[in-house]
C-alpha cells in the first residue's frame, strides 16, 4: 500500500516537472492556438472497443481534412488514468470559410448613431446599474455578412480574437455534427451526436474561459466566465440589472434571450405585485366593516342560526356562528378589490406581452438579428432521422436523395403517440377524480371529529371541516402532480423519438406541446374543480347528488368556496416554486461536489481545465426547454387563477429574483459551457402565452361570477335589501334556505337531534316547505344566475375591447428601432457599394476596361438608387 502511494506521488511529481505551464489554460500547448472545443473517450476492452478506436481514427482524419488542428492528452495525464481528452482549434481559414457559410454577420464600421435621450430617472436608478465595461464589453458596431473576397471591409485588428469564443464553438460544432467516420451497414455516418450516443466519444463540450471564482493567470484571457459570476450569478447582487450584452456574448443569443424574456417578466410583475397588494391590504383594512362576516359572528345571528348537517348520519346539526372566522378570513380575497384586479390583470398581461415584443424588436436590432433566419442547423435533417429512415426520395428543391418516413409509418406513430397521450391525460383526470373521492370520504370524517372532539376546539373557529378538507386534498394532490410529472417527461420524450421528427425545430415545438398539454392539465385540473364544480352540484337536503351513489358531493364554507381556492392555489404554487428551486440548485451542487473539491485542492498543473469542465453537468439541448415550462406554468397560476388570490403575483416575484440568480449560478458554477445558438424570439412560448392570456379573461370572470359571492351580494343591495340605513344588513339570513327536519330521508337523518329541532338551514335560493314551491329555487336565484351571465358577458367584451386597443395602440416594434434599422441597412450598402467601386477603381488603373466599365457604371447607379431609397 504504501509503495503505491509513493509510485504515484513519484508519478505526480513528474507531471507536475514535466510542463511548467498551468495546464488551467485555454490553449494548446504552445500558449498560441485557442482550444475551441474538447472531445473525450475511453479505452473500451469489450469487442466494440476496436470499432470504436477505427471510427474515432476516421473522424479525426476528417475533421483534420476540415481544417481543424487537434492536440491530443494521453490518459496518463488525466487525473483518474482513464480519460483521453482531444483538444480541437480552428485556423483563421477555417474559421473565416465557415463564417460565410453561416452567414455570420461581423463590424464594418463603428455605430455613429446617437444613442436615445437619457432617461430622467437614471439617476434614481444608479444602484440598480452595473458598470458599463461589463453591460456593454464590445462598442456598438455596424454589421454585414462575412465574406472572404472582402476581408480588408472588416475591422480585423487581430484574428485571433476577432471571431468571439461563442462564434468559435458555433462554427467548430457545425464542423463536428456534419463530419462523416465511415460507412456502416452501407449507409454514410456522420455527426458527433451519433459518436457520443453510441459511446465513442463520452462528451463533446466547449471550455470555459477560467474558473469562476478567480481570474486565470494567463493575460489573454477575457475572464468572462469570473465578470459573469461577481456581477450576475450571486444572489446578493438580486437588485441589479442583468448584464444582457455579456450573456449573449458568452452563451449565444439563445441563452441571451432566455434571460432576457425572464428578467423582463420579472419587471412587469413588480407592477401586478404592488397593485395585487394594494387589493389585499384593502380586504384586510376592510375586514371588520364586513357586514356578512358581522352577522355570521353574531350571537344573536349566527348564534340563533342551525346549519343541516355537513355529511349523512353521523355529522350533528351546528350553528353558523362556528364558522365566524374563516368567514372573517375569506373576505380578504372576497372584496369588492377582487373585481378590480381581475380586470386589471386582463390588461396587465396584454401590456405584458405588447411590451416584450417591443424589448425583443430593440434586442433584435441590438444583438443582429434583424435578419436573421432560422440556421440551417436547426432545419437540418436530425441523425435519428436519417439513421431510422431507410427509404429516400428525391428532394423537389436540391434534387438529392433524401430520407423519408412513409405516411402510413407516421400515421401509425402519431396515433399511438396520441393514444399514450390522451392516456395520461385520463391518468391525471382519474386521479384527481380519486383525490375528490378522498376529500368526499375525508370530509364526513373531519366534520364528526370537529364536532365531537373537545381537543380541536381552540381552533375549531379557524379550521373548519372544508377548510381542513382542503388543505390536506391540497398537499396529497401536489405529490401526486409531482409523481406524475416525473413519469410523463421520461414518456414525452420517448414518443417525441418514437415519432422521428424531421429537424430540430420539429422535435422541439413537439416535445414543447405535448409537455404543455400534460403539465397544464395536472397543474391546473384541481383548481379548475374547486373554482368551476365543488358545491355547485350538491343538491339539497332530503336530495343530496352523490358520486357513485356513495359519497355525497362537499358543499362550500358558507362563506364561500373562494377561500378554498386561494388555499388550493398557494399549495400547489408555492410548492411547485421551492422545489422547484431545491431541485435545480440542491441536485447540481451535489453531483458537482467531488469535481469542485478535485479542482480546489489540486495544483494547477495537474487538473486542468479540460477536466475542470468534463466533471460539471452536461446543459442539454432541452436545458432552456425547462426553464420556459416552469415559468409558463407560473405565469399560468398568476392570470388564470388570480381573482381568488391578489398575492400569486407576489409570490411569483420573490420567487423568480431567486429564480434568475439559481438560473445564472448553476449555468455558470454547475454546467459545462453549452454550444452558442442563435435565436432570435422565445419561440412557440410565444403563442402559448398568448393563448393563456386570452383563457385568462374567461376563468377570471367565471370566478368573479360563481365562485366568488360577490354577485349575489350585488343582487340582493340593489333588489331585495330591506333596511336603508345598511343596505346590506340581512343578507346571510336571505341566502340561507329553509328545510323541515322532519322530512330527511333515513340516509340522511342524524343519528341524534338532543335539542328537539324542527328545522335547519342550508346554503341556497329555494322555497320554505310551507310554500306551494317547497324546496323549488325562488325567483332571486334566477336573478342572481341573469344576473352572472350579463356580468361574464360585460366583462369579458370589456376586458377583450381594451386589451385589443391596447395592442393595437402599442407597435410591435419601437420608432426609434424602425429608424436604426432603416439608417444601419443604408449605411451598410453604401459602406459595401464604395468598397465594391473601389475595387472596380483599381481594376480600371490596372487596364481590365472592357470586363469593368459595364460592372463600373452598375455599381455607381446602384449606389444613387440607394440614396434615393
Amino acid at each position: 500500500q504504501s509503495g503505491r502511494r509513493y509510485n504515484l506521488f513519484l508519478k505526480r511529481r513528474l507531471r507536475i516537472d514535466k510542463r511548467h505551464q498551468s495546464k488551467d489554460s485555454i490553449f494548446f500547448r504552445d500558449g498560441v492556438r485557442r482550444i475551441d472545443f474538447v472531445l473525450s473517450y475511453v479505452d473500451d476492452p469489450n469487442k466494440e472497443g476496436e470499432k470504436k478506436l477505427e471510427r474515432r481514427k476516421e473522424f479525426e482524419n476528417n475533421l483534420q481534412k476540415a481544417g481543424l488542428e487537434l492536440e491530443t492528452e494521453d490518459k496518463k495525464e488525466s487525473e483518474d488514468g482513464k480519460i483521453y481528452f482531444v483538444k480541437i482549434h480552428a485556423p483563421w481559414e477555417v474559421l473565416i470559410t465557415y463564417a460565410e457559410v453561416l452567414n455570420i454577420k461581423v463590424p464594418i464600421r463603428e455605430n455613429d448613431i446617437p444613442s436615445t435621450v437619457e432617461n430622467p430617472l437614471d439617476c434614481m436608478l444608479a444602484p440598480l446599474r452595473l458598470p458599463e465595461s461589463v453591460m456593454h464589453p464590445e462598442p456598438d458596431y455596424f454589421t454585414a455578412p462575412f465574406s472572404k473576397d472582402k476581408q480588408e471591409l472588416y475591422l480585423i485588428n487581430d484574428e485571433s480574437t476577432f471571431f468571439s469564443p461563442s462564434m468559435r464553438n458555433r462554427i467548430v460544432n457545425y464542423i463536428l455534427t456534419r463530419c462523416p467516420y465511415g460507412t456502416e451497414e452501407g449507409k454514410k455516418k456522420f455527426g458527433i451526436k451519433r459518436l457520443l450516443n453510441n459511446g465513442t466519444y463520452s462528451a463533446a463540450y466547449p471550455l470555459h474561459d477560467c474558473q469562476y471564482w478567480k481570474k486565470a493567470n494567463d493575460p489573454n484571457c477575457d475572464n468572462e466566465r469570473y465578470t459573469l459570476y461577481m456581477e450576475w450569478a450571486r444572489f446578493l447582487r438580486f437588485y441589479k440589472e442583468q448584464p444582457l450584452d455579456l450573456i449573449r456574448k458568452y452563451y449565444g443569443e439563445k441563452i441571451g434571450i432566455y434571460f432576457a424574456w425572464l428578467g423582463f417578466y420579472t419587471e412587469m410583475l413588480f407592477l401586478a405585485a404592488v397593485v395585487g397588494l394594494i387589493c389585499f391590504l384593502y380586504g384586510l383594512f376592510t375586514m371588520d366593516e364586513n357586514m356578512s362576516s358581522k352577522e355570521i359572528c353574531d350571537p344573536a345571528i349566527g348564534g340563533e342560526i342551525i346549519m343541516c348537517p355537513l355529511c349523512d348520519r353521523d355529522c350533528e346539526y351546528w350553528r353558523l356562528n362556528t364558522t365566524c372566522q374563516s368567514s372573517e378570513y375569506s373576505h380578504l380575497f372576497d372584496n369588492v378589490a377582487t373585481l378590480f384586479f381581475a380586470i386589471f390583470m386582463g390588461i396587465w398581461v396584454t401590456l405584458f406581452l405588447e411590451f416584450w415584443k417591443r424589448r425583443q424588436a430593440r434586442l433584435k436590432y441590438e444583438w443582429d438579428l434583424v435578419d436573421f433566419e432560422e440556421e440551417q442547423q436547426q432545419l437540418q435533417l436530425r441523425p435519428e432521422y436519417e439513421a431510422k429512415c431507410t427509404q429516400k426520395r428525391r428532394n423537389p428543391v436540391t434534387q438529392e436523395m433524401e430520407p423519408y418516413l412513409p405516411v402510413t409509418s407516421q400515421a401509425v406513430r402519431f396515433c399511438i403517440s396520441g393514444a399514450t397521450v390522451l392516456f395520461w391525460v385520463s391518468l391525471i383526470i382519474a386521479s384527481m377524480i380519486a383525490v375528490i373521492v378522498y376529500r368526499l370520504a375525508v370530509y364526513a370524517a373531519f366534520a364528526s371529529l370537529m364536532e365531537n372532539t373537545q381537543s380541536l376546539q381552540p381552533i375549531s373557529g379557524l379550521l373548519t371541516p372544508q377548510l381542513a378538507t382542503s388543505v390536506t386534498a391540497s398537499c396529497l394532490n401536489f405529490v401526486i402532480i409531482m409523481i406524475l410529472n416525473f413519469f410523463y417527461e421520461r414518456i414525452a420524450i420517448w414518443i417525441t423519438d418514437m415519432e422521428i421528427p424531421r429537424t430540430h425545430m420539429e422535435y422541439e415545438n413537439r416535445l414543447t406541446m405535448k409537455m404543455f398539454l400534460f403539465q397544464f392539465v395536472n397543474y391546473y385540473s384541481s383548481c379548475f374543480y374547486v373554482a368551476f364544480f365543488k358545491g355547485k352540484f350538491v343538491g339539497y337536503p332530503g336530495a343530496y347528488t352523490y358520486m357513485f351513489n356513495r359519497w355525497r358531493n362537499e358543499e362550500c364554507d358558507p362563506a364561500g368556496c373562494l377561500i378554498e381556492l386561494t388555499t388550493q392555489l398557494t399549495i400547489v404554487m408555492a410548492g411547485k416554486q421551492i422545489w422547484g428551486n431545491i431541485q435545480e440548485a440542491i441536485v447540481p451542487w451535489i453531483c458537482n461536489w467531488w469535481g469542485r473539491r478535485k479542482a480546489r485542492n489540486n495544483p494547477e498543473n495537474l487538473y486542468s481545465r479540460w477536466e475542470q469542465d468534463h466533471d460539471l453537468q452536461t446543459f442539454g439541448a432541452l436545458g432552456l426547454f425547462y426553464e420556459y415550462l416552469e415559468m409558463v406554468i407560473q405565469f399560468g397560476f398568476i392570470t388564470l387563477f388570480v381573482a381568488s388570490f391578489p398575492l400569486a403575483p407576489l409570490l411569483a416575484l420573490m420567487n423568480n429574483i431567486l429564480e434568475i440568480r439559481v438560473d445564472s449560478w448553476k449555468l455558470t458554477t454547475q454546467y459545462r459551457r453549452p454550444v452558442a445558438a442563435k435565436a432570435h424570439s422565445i419561440g412557440v412560448w410565444q403563442e402559448i402565452l398568448n393563448g393563456m392570456a386570452i383563457l385568462s379573461v374567461v376563468t377570471n370572470a367565471f370566478i368573479v361570477a360563481f365562485t366568488s359571492d360577490m354577485i349575489p351580494r350585488l343582487v340582493y343591495y340593489y333588489a331585495y335589501s330591506e333596511s336603508e340605513d345598511s343596505p346590506m344588513f340581512g343578507y346571510i339570513n336571505n341566502s340561507l334556505s329553509v328545510f323541515l327536519i322532519s322530512d330527511f330521508p333515513d340516509r340522511n337523518r342524524p343519528k341524534e337531534n338532543p335539542e328537539g329541532l324542527v328545522i335547519c338551514r342550508y346554503r341556497d335560493y329555494r322555497y320554505p316547505p310551507d310554500h306551494e314551491k317547497r324546496y323549488l329555487h325562488t325567483m332571486q336565484f334566477w336573478h342572481i344566475l341573469a344576473a352572472k351571465l350579463a356580468f361574464i358577458i360585460i366583462m369579458e367584451h370589456v376586458v377583450f375591447s381594451v386589451k385589443f386597443f391596447v395592442a393595437w395602440m402599442i407597435p410591435d416594434v419601437p420608432a426609434d428601432v424602425k429608424a436604426k434599422i432603416k439608417r444601419e441597412k443604408y449605411l451598410t450598402q453604401k459602406i459595401l457599394h464604395e468598397y465594391e467601386l473601389e475595387k472596380l477603381k483599381e481594376r480600371l488603373c490596372q487596364g481590365d476596361k472592357r470586363a469593368t466599365e459595364k460592372e463600373f457604371i452598375a455599381t455607381e447607379g446602384r449606389m444613387e438608387l440607394s440614396r434615393a431609397m
